[in-house]
């Protein structure tokens, strides 16, 4: 597939030292992946776009208050790191339950000068973290399950939003939650997939 004319330009007005960094992170996920499954092998060689660009689209829907984020089973870092190397001002929590993956982003962090704050468990044990600003997740679930596992931070934090990148089928996912959970939602075009969206969700609250 060939590159997207648009996710060239973005690329290539990336601040250099931003686009240094992802091609180091490009690097140690090719080199990383041989030995551990961090992400699709078929992505690999797509990883700018579809691992990088991807998650950097995100950053735009980020609202200035917000100074902390949770990223929920972040894999190999995804979007937590990427929001990290743009935003140096948010203080970004990463929680992912598998100890190899644990290790990759904490490369990354130290390779990249990318400070984080890296929690190894299920996000179930991770309740006695104080509520964040915003929650991220990238491919760990659909909305309805998500809802289910952030109900103690948006209980706790009725300001919090939740940023999702979702597929072809967000428009059920969004349906199937609204029948359990009230919120606003705002669908944002994706720049990686005309099919996906990326979604803002807020003002949540169960029925």
């Amino acid at each position: 597939m060939p590159p997207n004319k648009d996710l060239n330009i973005i690329w290539e007005n990336l601040p250099t030292p931003i686009r240094t960094q992802f091609e180091t992170y490009i690097g140690l996920l090719t080199k990383w992946q041989k030995s551990i499954n961090l992400v699709s092998p078929s992505t690999i060689k797509i990883a700018r776009d579809r691992h990088i660009l991807d998650s950097y689209q995100l950053v735009e829907y980020i609202p200035n208050h917000v100074k902390t984020i949770y990223d929920l089973g972040s894999g190999a870092g995804f979007p937590a790191m990427v929001i990290a190397a743009s935003r140096p001002d948010i203080t970004m929590h990463v929680i992912e339950s598998d100890q190899r993956k644990c290790e990759f982003i904490r490369t990354i962090s130290r390779e990249n000068s990318i400070p984080v704050t890296i929690h190894m468990g299920r996000v179930e044990a991770m309740y006695k973290l104080q509520a964040p600003d915003m929650i991220t997740a990238r491919a760990l679930a659909n909305i309805k399950m998500l809802l289910d596992l952030t109900r103690p931070w948006w209980l706790e934090n009725s300001d919090i939003s939740l940023l999702l990148p979702k597929g072809e089928n967000w428009a059920d996912e969004v349906a199937d939650a609204k029948t359990e959970y009230r919120f606003e939602v705002k669908d944002y075009p994706s720049l990686t997939d005309d099919s996906a969206r990326i979604l803002y969700l807020s003002n949540i609250a169960a029925i």
